[in-house]
């Protein structure tokens, strides 16, 4: 994480609270440097990305700062007004000349996936309004979501009686609070395909869910085991440059928890190459991923087991992968 960020998170007002839209309000340290009357009624926002947006809703000022940008003399007003030393102003603005030498404009524009907005299925609606007068079809989907270890609250499950879909559990795909995807998983064993996905290129499950207050983000193959802990998944055993691009834009310590198979390697290798942790938890042999985990073991003890055992050496992740594949 940069020091621009974490400064902007040490000196945040103290009463302070986040919203639905992922802002962070608080009274608002500007209004009276401005000639209007000092906040009491928590118009001051922030909200942070791969960078930092303050805005006021009371006298209107706003600054911001993102990487490859200099600090501008209106967010160092900012940091003063927040009662940041002017040192660590001092610094801020040199890591932000750093930054700005470290990162290729066309090359971030390149990276960055723009995600269109995706219809569901015909007649999908949210399981939980399904509950109210349930259909017959919708059992045995209830029944697999037990069998997998979750409740109707852990994730805005859906579901359609639509022929193709009605022996299906869909999970929505969203970003920035839109609908951007979604895939369909088999409940049954028959003979089909299991997943039926629309999943637009660059996509990288639950970020929406990862806030700034976290210090770490759990990266996951499949969304059904990102789901479990809150993590994000990247829906294959290997990312790619656009999905390594919106993960490392969170600016937190990536731990990678790949699946207990030959392709799971992938991810391990990837993770070495960018300096990522890789987590490998001493599970029972017949687990093959962080979803089995969970069931076997709840939740919180899965996520217990991987944070435990979460590596950054890159020599001991490499004597570990040998025993964890198999």
């Amino acid at each position: 994480m940069s020091v621009i960020i974490e400064t902007v998170q040490a000196y945040l007002p103290p009463k302070r609270k986040a919203t639905p839209s992922s802002w962070i309000s608080f009274n608002a340290v500007c209004c009276h440097h401005n000639g209007d009357k000092q906040d009491r009624r928590q118009r001051g926002g922030v909200m942070f990305t791969e960078g930092v947006t303050y805005h006021c809703f009371n006298c209107g000022f706003k600054a911001s700062w993102q990487p490859g940008r200099p600090l501008t003399v209106k967010f160092k007003k900012l940091l003063n007004w927040m009662s940041v030393p002017d040192d660590l102003i001092t610094k801020c603005s040199f890591e932000a000349l750093r930054l700005k030498d470290e990162v290729n404009p066309a090359e971030h524009q390149l990276l960055t996936p723009v995600f269109f907005d995706k219809a569901l299925p015909m007649g999908t609606k949210p399981i939980k309004e399904w509950l109210v007068d349930p259909p017959e079809e919708l059992i045995p989907v209830l029944e697999y979501l037990i069998g997998r270890g979750y409740t109707v609250d852990d994730y805005d499950w859906h579901w359609t009686d639509e022929v193709g879909f009605n022996d299906r559990l869909i999970v929505p795909f969203y970003y920035q609070k839109r609908l951007v995807g979604y895939t369909a998983r088999l409940i049954r064993n028959r003979k089909t395909i299991k997943y039926i996905s629309e999943q637009q290129p660059g996509y990288v499950f639950n970020l929406d869910n990862q806030t700034w207050d976290r210090n770490f983000v759990l990266v996951t193959e499949g969304p059904l085991d990102a789901i479990c802990v809150d993590g994000v998944a990247v829906m294959s055993n290997e990312i790619g440059p656009q999905q390594k691009h919106l993960i490392s834009r969170l600016q937190k310590e990536v731990i990678v928890i790949p699946d207990k198979d030959q392709p799971g390697i992938k991810m391990i290798e990837q993770a070495l190459e960018w300096g990522w942790s890789v987590s490998m938890p001493d599970w029972d042999d017949d687990i093959k991923d962080l979803n089995d985990a969970t069931k076997r073991y709840g939740k919180l003890y899965a996520l217990w087991s991987v944070l435990k055992a979460k590596e950054s050496m890159p020599l001991k992740i490499q004597l570990r992968m040998k025993k964890w594949i198999h």
